[in-house]
């Protein structure tokens, strides 16, 4: 049972289909193993155990991943009759009458639901420690942070803890955990995965759903279950080629690759340990044959990507929390806020519907002056999945919003433009850093092209196999 429940979840389904072991079976053993292991991680803030065991037998037998025990991220990922408190003591109370859009798909493919993971409030900071849920640690070490948002997902699955989890970034909460978490994780292009029916987009487009994996098949096949529209979305990602799952194995072909050891702002400090992750990187992409040389979108170096980006997402958390007002009957104080989202309301506030027009007329040309390396011959931008090291709990201070908020934007620094394209990205488990803390390195391609990413990743985790915890 050890050995199964440390598969990637394309091998745990397969293990049930085969007879190895039943869906109850492997199911009771991730159980025991949250019990054993979160105790000191905190990265499952909800649990749905005995539920999860009784929806065993309603399971179709045909679904590709019946069985497969997941998490999922207490953020975007809407459960009907199941507690939703996206990291705030704000929603205490409020519930969800149904499942939504992605949720009704891991369903249909056969996942079985365990419970949800930690997430800082509102998803709005890289490192997952709210007030009223407590930090989640990381499992390499567990006075460092998991990351954020998506930290107790990223946390629960390199502890073993199940296979994969939901997940989503906005400004890097896919990407970050899972560099410092040793995962997989790739953020999809815009419209690729619908938030509906209760959203159209997240954070004016910026936020996507996704996953935190052991494996490059398993993001893949995580995706190809989720991936589609909701009717009335705003909008859809390109269509692929295929399945994602048949593009891992698939030769990616000889690719012309642009890198970045430091950000070409030059407000954000060099980190060595991120460039020799970057470095070693570049040098393995040109061992597999590809061209592969310094460079990168121009538009990365201008300055006012931060000011813009960061109003966007003061002005959806500012909306977001006018609309929990009303759901729940009576105004959210700025004293029930952190002081970090209360701060963020605040400057909102003060700003006008013409200000908002503007920075989202700002972004939609920075978009376009992204997309032109793309469109000029370049296939993949190889760049740090993170601007700072991987961090204590405790780095971003709840209390000192200066030092906070400069932090934050330094982590997300190579991270938040490609939100801000809706390019998709993938950050790989390729380096440690000298204490053995993961470091990971982030793939971009054009809008549409995850199917160039998995083939890119797979290769070079055929190559170079991510090594990963030891677990129990």
């Amino acid at each position: 049972m050890r050995e199964i429940l440390n598969l990637d979840a394309v091998a745990q389904a397969r293990a049930i289909r085969d007879g190895q072991v039943s869906a109850r079976e492997l199911t009771e053993a991730a159980i025991a193993r949250i019990e054993a292991a979160d105790g000191e991680l905190n990265a499952v803030v909800h649990r749905r155990f005995e539920r999860a065991l009784a929806e065993l037998d309603t399971i179709p037998a045909g679904a590709p991943f019946r069985g497969v025990p997941i998490l999922l991220k207490d953020l975007g990922w809407r459960e009907g009759a199941e507690p939703y408190s996206a990291g705030s003591a704000v929603r205490d109370g409020l519930v969800d009458a149904a499942d939504g859009f992605g949720v009704v798909r891991l369903r249909e493919a056969g996942f079985v639901l365990l419970g949800r993971t930690n997430t800082p409030e509102f998803g709005s900071t890289i490192s997952t420690e709210p007030a009223a849920f407590g930090p989640t640690r990381n499992p390499y070490d567990p006075a460092y942070s998991p990351g954020g948002s998506s930290g107790g997902s990223a946390a629960a699955v390199a502890a073993g803890m199940v296979a994969l989890a939901t997940a989503s970034d906005g400004g890097g909460s896919i990407r970050i955990p899972a560099s410092l978490c040793g995962l997989v994780g790739l953020k999809p292009s815009r419209g690729r995965v619908s938030l509906g029916p209760a959203l159209g987009e997240g954070w004016s487009g910026f936020s996507c759903p996704g996953f935190v994996t052991r494996s490059v098949r398993d993001t893949a096949a995580a995706l190809d279950v989720v991936a589609g529209t909701y009717p009335g979305d705003p909008y859809g990602a390109p269509p692929l080629p295929g399945r994602l799952a048949d593009e891992a194995g698939r030769e990616p072909g000889r690719l012309r690759i642009g890198f970045l050891t430091a950000h070409p702002r030059g407000d954000v400090p060099e980190v060595p340990e991120l460039a020799e992750a970057v470095t070693g990187a570049a040098a393995l992409l040109e061992s597999l044959g590809h061209d592969v040389a310094p460079g990168g979108p121009g538009a990365l170096a201008e300055p006012d990507f931060p000011l813009h980006f960061g109003a966007i997402v003061a002005d959806n958390l500012a909306a977001h929390v006018a609309a929990l007002s009303e759901l729940r009957g009576k105004p959210v104080e700025p004293e029930e806020l952190e002081p970090r989202n209360a701060a963020m309301v605040l400057a909102a506030r003060r700003r006008s519907a013409p200000d908002h027009i503007r920075s989202v007329q700002w972004v939609d040309g920075f978009r376009r002056r992204m997309a032109a390396w793309w469109s000029q011959g370049h296939d993949l931008l190889l760049m740090p999945s993170l601007g700072v090291a991987p961090f204590e709990l405790g780095w971003i201070p709840p209390d000192d919003l200066s030092l906070a908020f400069g932090r934050t934007a330094h982590a997300v620094a190579f991270t938040s433009p490609i939100n801000a394209t809706g390019q998709p990205a993938v950050s790989l488990p390729l380096h440690r850093t000298a204490a053995g803390l993961p470091v990971g390195v982030q793939l971009v391609a054009a809008a549409g092209r995850e199917d160039l990413l998995v083939r890119v990743a797979a290769q070079i985790e055929q190559v170079r196999p991510f090594e990963h915890l030891a677990l129990p």
